[in-house]
């Protein structure tokens, strides 16, 4: 396997492109607009450049791992000479389906299709594919580059070779593989959504403030940031997302999302990518200082 194709040069498909990238594989970086695909390996280039200055890698390192990213504006160019395709669009399960049917037609028939969905059911995916049995999730962790977990997730028809195959790939990348069944939420976000939905309801009845909880999750549980600046850092729309889908799948109120994550994603408030959340980004990317709406 030698070719890996990314569909989606946002946050997690960049990063997803430049740790293959810098594995040594070829990487085809698709998506709709070149602007986009800039922005994709700006952020790749500025984070090199931050390993560089650890000394983590060499500049020679760097440009080796650019020189192996491609970027394609079309899927269909981008995946015909594909091994692995691996699909990091937004969190929608009808743009997810009908890139996923593009992806079917276009890539060899050999091709693995893999998505980076967190919580979308991989069965639903595979449905409409003509390959079932090549569909299979990984769900890396944000930073791709940092974060060591790939979330393994077999549909129901994927196969034994397939998930061995994936299984192997991801410790070629240093990370650590952890195979599990496709649920809504699978494992990470069945148990990491309730827990940030739970913060935002202790928030919602007024039992403390934003900065109070955090603290007791980071002082207390030992979380190296407080689920409500984990909240805006993940998105609160896709955090919205998440639980909408295991709502739906599971039928438990438990899941419900709480009214305050659904007005602030209405108010447009969705956390370090629009500039506030629970707390106010606007001077920094740091969760420094708390949203004025949650001031007492």
């Amino acid at each position: 396997m030698k070719n890996i194709t990314i569909i989606g040069a946002g946050t997690m498909g960049n990063g997803i492109a430049h740790t293959f990238a810098q594995s040594g594989f070829k990487v085809s970086l698709v998506d709709i607009s070149q602007e986009a695909i800039d922005r994709g390996v700006g952020t790749i280039s500025k984070n090199l450049d931050r390993m560089i200055a650890k000394d983590k890698i060499t500049d020679a390192d760097k440009s080796k791992t650019l020189e192996n990213i491609s970027s394609f504006t079309n899927v269909s160019e981008g995946v015909k000479n594909a091994d692995l395709i691996v699909e990091a669009a937004t969190e929608n399960l009808d743009l997810k389906l009908k890139i996923f049917k593009q992806m079917d037609e276009a890539a060899p028939a050999d091709c693995i299709l893999a998505t980076n969905t967190s919580s979308i059911s991989i069965t639903q995916i595979a449905a409409v594919t003509s390959r079932p049995d090549k569909v299979i999730g990984m769900h890396f962790m944000n930073p791709v580059p940092i974060m060591k977990l790939v979330e393994i997730i077999r549909g129901y028809s994927t196969s034994d070779e397939v998930t061995k195959t994936i299984m192997e790939l991801s410790e070629e990348l240093g990370k650590t593989p952890t195979e599990v069944n496709d649920y809504p939420g699978f494992v990470a976000n069945r148990i990491l959504m309730p827990m940030i939905n739970e913060a935002i309801e202790t928030l919602y009845n007024g039992v403390a403030g934003v900065e109070e909880i955090d603290t007791v999750m980071k002082l207390g549980m030992a979380h190296p940031m407080g689920p409500l600046q984990l909240a805006d850092f993940i998105g609160l729309d896709v955090c919205l997302s998440i639980l909408n889908v295991m709502y739906d799948g599971f039928k438990n109120p438990k899941y419900a999302p709480c009214p305050l994550l659904v007005n602030m994603v209405m108010a447009g408030k969705k956390g370090v990518k629009s500039g506030e959340g629970f707390y106010d980004y606007s001077e920094s990317r740091k969760a420094e200082k708390v949203s004025i709406s949650f001031k007492k």
